[in-house]
C-alpha cells in the first residue's frame, strides 16, 4: 500500500524502497530490543509512549536523503578526455591564467631549449620511436617544464600510436598514497587498454628518500613512466637510485628574445592569448613594454606572462565607452607597473645562493674588484644575510691574502662587527669596502696550504704521530724533571742562534709552510 502510494506521488521505486526502510511502519515501535532472559531476572524491552511511536510525515523526493557516499579522496589529475590521451585536450577557462593558457601543445611549440629538443635530441628520437624513457628535468621556474612534460606525451600519441596516458601530481600537496593510488590505476589502465601512463611529478625534490624509493619499483618493471620536475640540483635532493633509474636533463633561463616571442605569441592569439583575459575589449601592446618585460624577467616566461596579463588589464581599466571597437593599449609605464621590480632569481637555501658566494669569492681571488662588486650586489638584492657575506670575507683575509697582508684580517673581522652593529641598508658600502680591498690585495695561500700539509701529515700518521720530545715538554714537578722532561731545552730568548730541533725526530727536515714564498701571488 505505501509503495503504490509513493510511486503515485512521482517518486522512483530505489527511493521510495529506501523511504521505506528508514521510516518502517507506522505500528512499529521506534526502538526494538530482543527479550533478554538472565538467572535472575527477565529484561522486558523499552517501551516508548505511544506519541513516539508514530510516524513522521514523508518529505518531498527532493529533500530525501540519497545513498551515503564516502567524501571525496584526493586523486591524481588525469588527462586522458580522449582516444589520443592528449593532457591538452580540456576547455579553455577565462580564469585560467595567461600563462597556463599558453602552454605549447607539441614538443615543436615549445619555445627556448634548443639544445634539448634539436631534432637529433634524446626526447625527439624517443618520441619518433614512441618510447618515452623516464627523466628528470631539472631548471629554473618558468622554463618550460610542466609544459615539456605535457607536450612530450602529446607529439609521442600524435605519431599514431596513441600509447601513453598523462598523470599529474605534485610533492607540494600529494603523498605516498596518492602514488600508490596513482600506480595502482596505471597498472589496471595497462590491462584494460595495453597502453602506459606517464606519471609526472612536479617539484619532486619535495619528496623525502622513503617518498621517492616509492617510484624505484614501479619504474624497475615498467609500470609508469616517471618524468620529474625540480627547480633544485638533482645531486643534492634525489636519491641516487632514482637518478640511476632516469635521464636528468637540464633546461637553461630563456633567453631574452625567446620570452619576447613567447610575448608577441600571447598578444596575437584570439582564441586563448591575451585577448581573451579581457572579453570583447581589443589590446594593443608597445614594442617598448615587450623588450621590458622579456629583458627584466630573469628569463622566466611564467613571470613575463603573468606581468603581460596584469598590464593588460591595467590598460583596459583606462578604457571609457561601449562597443567592440574599444582598445586598451598597453605601454611602457603599464608594464613597469605590473612588474613593480625585477625579477631575481635567488634562494637563500638552494644552489643559486652557493652559484654567488662562489663568484664572489673566486672574483676577489683573481683580484676583479669590478666583478666583486656585482656579485656582492647580487647577493645583497637577493635579501642574504649580511652577516653571512662578512663570515666568508673573514674566511677569505685569512685563506686568499694570508701573509701577503696581514692586516686584511682586521679590515673583515672590522666589517663583520660593523654589519653587526649597524644591520642592513647602512652595512651595504661596509661590506662593499672591504670586498673591495681584498679583491686589491696582495694574495697568498701559504699558510692554506701549510695547514693542509700538516693535515695530511697527521692524518696519515706520517712520522707514527710520535710523542713530544722531552726537551719541549713542561716540567712542572720533581719526578717529571727527574724522568727528564725540558731537559737540554735551550731557551731562545738568552741565546738566540742556538741550534735546535722542534720536530719530532722523524719529521726532521719537513717544510709545511713555504714563506716567504718567490710569488706572493701564486704562495
Amino acid at each position: 500500500m505505501e509503495m503504490e502510494q509513493l510511486l503515485s506521488m512521482g517518486f522512483p521505486s530505489e527511493l521510495a524502497a529506501q523511504a521505506l526502510a528508514a521510516t518502517a511502519a507506522k505500528t512499529r515501535p521506534l526502538f526494538s530490543f530482543p527479550i533478554i532472559k538472565t538467572k535472575t531476572r527477565t529484561l522486558l524491552p523499552l517501551q516508548l509512549p505511544p506519541t513516539q511511536t508514530t510516524t513522521a510525515p514523508l518529505p518531498p523526493p527532493h529533500q530525501l536523503p540519497s545513498t551515503p557516499t564516502s567524501p571525496p579522496s584526493k586523486r591524481p589529475k588525469v588527462f586522458a578526455p580522449s582516444s589520443t590521451s592528449n593532457p591538452h585536450n580540456h576547455t579553455i577557462s577565462n580564469d585560467e591564467p595567461l600563462s597556463e593558457r599558453m602552454r605549447p601543445r607539441t614538443i615543436d611549440d615549445v619555445i627556448g631549449q634548443d639544445l634539448l629538443l634539436s631534432q637529433n635530441s634524446l626526447l625527439h628520437s624517443a618520441i619518433r620511436c614512441s618510447r618515452i624513457p623516464s627523466i628528470i628535468l631539472w631548471g629554473p621556474p618558468g622554463t618550460g617544464k610542466t609544459s615539456i612534460a605535457r607536450a612530450i606525451v602529446t607529439s609521442a600519441n600524435s605519431q599514431g600510436s596513441s600509447s601513453y596516458r598523462f598523470v599529474s601530481l605534485s610533492a607540494v600537496s600529494c603523498g605516498v598514497k596518492d602514488v600508490r593510488d596513482a600506480v595502482e590505476d596505471a597498472r589496471k589502465f595497462k590491462l584494460k587498454n595495453s597502453k602506459r601512463t606517464v606519471l609526472f611529478l612536479d617539484e619532486v625534490h619535495r619528496f623525502n628518500k622513503s617518498q621517492q624509493d616509492s617510484f624505484l619499483p614501479v619504474i624497475e618493471d615498467g609500470t609508469i613512466v616517471f618524468i620529474g620536475a625540480t627547480t633544485e640540483n638533482p645531486s643534492f635532493h634525489l636519491v641516487t637510485p632514482l637518478l640511476s633509474r632516469c635521464r636528468v636533463l637540464t633546461l637553461s633561463p630563456l633567453n631574452p628574445h625567446h620570452v619576447q616571442t613567447i610575448l608577441m605569441r600571447a598578444v596575437k592569439d584570439p582564441d586563448k592569448g591575451l585577448s581573451k583575459s579581457l572579453g570583447s575589449l581589443g589590446v594593443d601592446v608597445s614594442e617598448d613594454a615587450v623588450e621590458f618585460l622579456s629583458t627584466n624577467c630573469d628569463g622566466d616566461a611564467r613571470v613575463a606572462l603573468n606581468a603581460l596579463e596584469i598590464s593588460a588589464a591595467t590598460a583596459a581599466a583606462r578604457v571609457g565607452g561601449d562597443g567592440d571597437l574599444r582598445l586598451a593599449s598597453v605601454s611602457l609605464d603599464d608594464a613597469k607597473e605590473a612588474l613593480q621590480s625585477k625579477h631575481l632569481a635567488y634562494d637563500r637555501a638552494g644552489e643559486e645562493h652557493y652559484n654567488l658566494i662562489s663568484a664572489l669569492h673566486k672574483s676577489m681571488r683573481g683580484s676583479d674588484a669590478n666583478a666583486s662588486i656585482y656579485w656582492l650586489v647580487r647577493m645583497m638584492e637577493g635579501g642574504e644575510q649580511p652577516l653571512y657575506i662578512a663570515r666568508r670575507l673573514v674566511r677569505f683575509a685569512s685563506e686568499d691574502v694570508g701573509l701577503a697582508d696581514p692586516l686584511a684580517l682586521n679590515q673583515a673581522v672590522s666589517c663583520y662587527q660593523a654589519c653587526h652593529f649597524l644591520g642592513m641598508p647602512e652595512c651595504n658600502v661596509i661590506l662593499a669596502q672591504c670586498v673591495a680591498y681584498l679583491a686589491l690585495a696582495p694574495k697568498s695561500i701559504s699558510v692554506y696550504r701549510a695547514m693542509g700539509a700538516a693535515q695530511k701529515a697527521v692524518r696519515e700518521s706520517v712520522g707514527q704521530n710520535e710523542g713530544v720530545p722531552l726537551h719541549l715538554r713542561n716540567a712542572p714537578t720533581k719526578l717529571m724533571k727527574e724522568v727528564g722532561y725540558g731537559k737540554d731545552y735551550i731557551y731562545t730568548p738568552d741565546n738566540p742562534t742556538a741550534n735546535q730541533s722542534f720536530l719530532p725526530p722523524s719529521l726532521q727536515g719537513y717544510k709545511f709552510l713555504d714563506w716567504p714564498a718567490s710569488n706572493a701571488n701564486n704562495g
